[in-house]
């Protein structure tokens, strides 16, 4: 039995990611500007510049911010009922000045229901502490975000 206190333990999430804490992904080039990403389990996104309906670097940030927050919050919550609407949308603004191009004023709405009932209103209860405890402790990416870890570069 888990002993950690992270609320995905008893889905086995956590337990299971215990053994490997390496994340990694890698990029190939398709042609000019366009590219794949393959993790290791083999999942495969293109992304590119912005053209046509490929997903761009900024656009798998924001995904990835939306995503992991998501994915807690939904454990918390649907372990009381099943959401009958479950929507996250996530905005930015991009900024180009002396610090150089970056994100600011990152934004993350959730727009969910539940049914009515007693597991309705024990997942309404709870939502508000789930997007917090989300923000706050369990979303990697988000918490990585605000942290500002640094990042190395390497040529081989």
């Amino acid at each position: 039995m888990p002993t950690s206190r992270d609320p995905r333990d008893r889905c086995g999430i956590v337990e299971a990611m215990a053994e490997e804490t390496h994340r990694r992904v890698s990029i190939e080039r398709i042609s000019n500007s366009r590219y794949t990403v393959i993790n290791d389990r083999g999942g495969q996104i293109t992304i590119g510049v912005g053209e046509g309906t490929d997903f761009t670097p900024v656009d798998l940030l924001l995904a990835a911010i939306g995503g992991c927050t998501a994915v807690d919050v939904d454990i918390l919550t649907s372990r009381r009922a099943e959401p009958d609407r479950f929507e996250v949308e996530v905005g930015a603004e991009k900024v180009r000045d002396s610090s150089g191009n970056h994100l600011a004023d990152i934004t993350v709405t959730f727009r969910i229901a539940f049914p009515d009932g007693e597991g309705g209103d024990k997942a309404r209860a709870i939502l508000p502490d789930a997007v917090r405890q989300s923000h706050e402790r369990y979303c990697t990416v988000s918490r990585t975000v605000e942290l500002g870890t640094p990042i190395t570069t390497h040529i081989e």
